[in-house]
């Protein structure tokens, strides 16, 4: 398929006549890495290990352009940064926080115990991670949101210490809203630190900054690049990229509503992939005809325009039938079902980050204010990821007893097991008990 002839949009026209290398393109959403941000990522992670805090204190010289005196921000800076936010804005992320906590708190696990055999026992226990670390951009992109998002879980499923670590700006603190949100979400540590030296101090440990268990939170590609590369050391949510959507539509949709979805994922990022599945040809038409006169006015409009004009993409379809395998290849960060029959239809959902139902469920709802997490898997890797949840927040210990007319019983055969993998003591052990 040419790339017709919309000024905006890259792909436009039946699906089913996508070329192969357009369809790949917008499959194939994780990209290489960069080779110079991954060399550039793995000498500041070195230079964090090898000098701790000194290291931190040269990096925000020399990328943040502040000589900061230290590294923790009191608590009693971000509290006040939330005693000066506008009351309209401190109760809405109030609400947030109070409905994150709600649908995070419904996701508690509980211990489990079966018997196998008479006398085995076997048991599963969740327990909180010690210290978490949720990192928030700063700079171009501050989103106080996000620190609800890694916070308010964090606490609610008791982790004994959640820090957050921040860009400091020139004063030499993070944003005011970033430190208003972490003093709202009950976070119990914060560093002006940003970029991959944060990431760094959080996966290593500094002098000041602790060591986490796990690293949550979005950020710029040196902050995911560094992410991937302190994995062996630390846990992280899962790997991120430019944010996306996904919407299937139907003859009740209202054209409008999806091309203000569209554009809404579109303004984050340049790579911001938006794409639509309209049933039939004249309401592909005519969403698109939305897309463009909604974005000329967007006022974002660079960003809009180059995200829908690299991955941009509103393609008509015969049937739904004919939309449900490019949703599970295409496995969006938010799939947005403006159908007639949207609860019906998830049942045919399996790869997606996130589902909303039905066009008045906005994206924008679920990145704000219905509890659920918006920290969510990109690039099609919600094939295997889950979006940031409670569990994330638990690592689970694995228990077992044998009485001893069990073990008995057991014996024989775990020798005999062991002895086929030339694990002789094993046998050893095992034989050992089988007299009761």
């Amino acid at each position: 398929m040419d790339t017709l002839t919309s000024s905006i949009l890259r792909y436009r026209g039946p699906l089913s006549e996508l070329a192969p290398e357009d369809l790949r393109r917008l499959l194939d959403r994780v990209g290489g890495s960069d080779a110079r941000v991954a060399l550039r990522v793995s000498e500041l992670i070195a230079r964090v290990r090898s000098d701790g805090d000194r290291a931190l204190f040269e990096m925000a010289r020399q990328f943040d352009r502040v000589e900061l005196t230290a590294l923790e921000v009191p608590m009693a800076r971000c509290q006040a940064a939330l005693a000066a936010l506008e009351p309209g804005l401190r109760e809405a992320l109030a609400r947030a926080a109070r409905n994150i906590a709600r649908a995070h708190a419904a996701q508690k696990p509980r211990a489990v115990e079966v018997e196998t055999e008479p006398g085995v026992l076997v048991g599963r226990r969740p327990d909180p991670l010690g210290c978490v670390g949720v990192y928030a951009p700063g700079g171009r992109a501050v989103y106080p949101s996000s620190v609800l998002m890694g916070v308010v879980p964090a606490k609610v499923a008791g982790v004994g210490q959640v820090i957050v670590c921040s860009p400091p700006g020139p004063d030499g603190l993070p944003h005011a809203s970033v430190m208003a949100a972490a003093a709202l979400a009950g976070a119990d540590r914060v560093f002006a630190l940003g970029g991959a030296g944060a990431v760094a101090a959080m996966a290593y440990g500094t002098e000041s900054v602790p060591r986490v268990d796990r690293i949550v939170g979005p950020g710029n590609a040196y902050v995911a690049e560094a992410k991937l590369q302190v994995v062996g050391s630390v846990a992280i949510e899962a790997p991120a990229g430019p944010s996306e959507i996904l919407v299937i539509a139907d003859g009740t949709a209202n054209p409008e509503a999806v091309a203000r979805e569209m554009l809404a994922q579109a303004e984050h990022d340049p790579e911001a992939a938006c794409v639509t599945l309209a049933l039939g040809e004249a309401l592909a038409d005519t969403i698109a005809a939305a897309v463009e006169r909604l974005a000329e006015g967007a006022k974002r409009w660079e960003i809009v325009t180059s995200a829908l004009g690299s991955r941009g993409a509103v393609l008509s379809v015969q049937s739904l039938e004919e939309a449900w395998p490019f949703v599970s290849d295409f496995a969006p960060e938010h799939l947005l079902l403006a159908t007639a029959s949207p609860q019906a239809d998830l049942e045919r959902v399996r790869n997606a980050g996130t589902v909303f139902l039905g066009e008045r469920s906005s994206v924008a709802y679920g990145d704000y204010m219905t509890g659920s997490n918006h920290v969510l898997p990109t690039a099609g890797l919600a094939r295997a990821y889950s979006g940031l949840n409670l569990l994330d927040f638990y690592r689970w210990t694995t228990y077992q007893r044998v009485e001893r007319q069990a073990a008995a019983g057991l014996a024989e055969d775990v020798g005999l097991l062991a002895d086929s993998e030339g694990l002789f003591a094993h046998a050893d052990a095992a034989r050992a008990w089988r007299r009761p």
